[in-house]
């Protein structure tokens, strides 16, 4: 293992994390506005945000709520908007899976895109970091996220609609996911996964209760793993 401090992983966390602060502010914002705007007490939303922490999630049901959708919909589809989480976890697993039990439950839940997408790129840089310190770097991604999300959420939920429509807060959804997406489109199973589920879900915008989303996603989900099952076996096909 490399000799390395869990204190100069963890700001080299923080710094990586930083950047992010960008997108996620206004992202977070917004959600405080819509959410102040859909009715939600101050304390219903930050229960919110806390409870999930998973911004996307959030806004999906938010929206669905809005819309009288039934709540076995919303819930399924939330899980299905998130459900890229446990394959970031199953990514994550060789380098964090050695953790004691409490600190991968602490992990769970500050897993998000931000954190995944420095810890994936980190750990496969650095191979040869301790538990200790892999640990160490993943906190400290988060630690500038996490504080900004709730505050800047609080910030939104009390302003709600007085701020002007001029500023667009809206573009910080597709910017975020852009950011942590197109970095770890790295392989073939990951630009398959990402085509199908954005052919899909315009295909399939039609369906109501957004079932076309969970539908895009299961199918993304298939095709990543398919394309990714016939590589290996084109490898090992290649070494035989």
């Amino acid at each position: 293992m490399q000799d390395v401090s869990p204190k100069s992983v963890f700001w080299l966390g923080v710094r990586d994390g930083l950047p992010f602060l960008l997108v996620v502010a206004p992202f977070a914002l917004l959600f405080g506005v819509v959410s102040a705007e859909a009715g939600l007490p101050i304390a219903q939303t930050m229960a919110f945000s806390v409870a999930v922490f998973a911004g996307a999630a959030q806004f999906t049901a938010l929206q669905l709520l809005q819309d009288n959708v039934p709540t076995v919909i919303v819930i399924l589809t939330a899980l299905a908007v998130n459900t890229r989480m446990a394959m970031y976890s199953a990514a994550l697993t060789p380098y964090l899976g050695q953790a004691p039990l409490g600190t991968r439950i602490a992990v769970s839940y500050f897993l998000v895109d931000q954190s995944y997408a420095c810890a994936s790129v980190r750990f496969d840089e650095n191979r040869d970091w301790s538990v200790s310190a892999r640990i160490a770097y993943f906190f400290g991604t988060v630690c500038p996220v996490y504080p900004v999300w709730m505050g800047t959420t609080l910030v939104g939920a009390l302003v709600g609609s007085t701020i002007p429509g001029w500023l667009a807060l809206d573009f910080a959804l597709p910017i975020c996911f852009l950011a942590v997406i197109a970095p770890m489109l790295r392989t073939l199973a990951h630009r398959s996964a990402a085509l199908t589920s954005i052919t899909m879900a315009l295909a399939l915008a039609w369906m109501p209760f957004n079932l076309g989303l969970l539908i895009a996603a299961v199918l993304a989900m298939m095709v990543g793993a398919q394309v990714e099952l016939w590589q290996i076996r084109k490898n090992q096909g290649a070494v035989t």
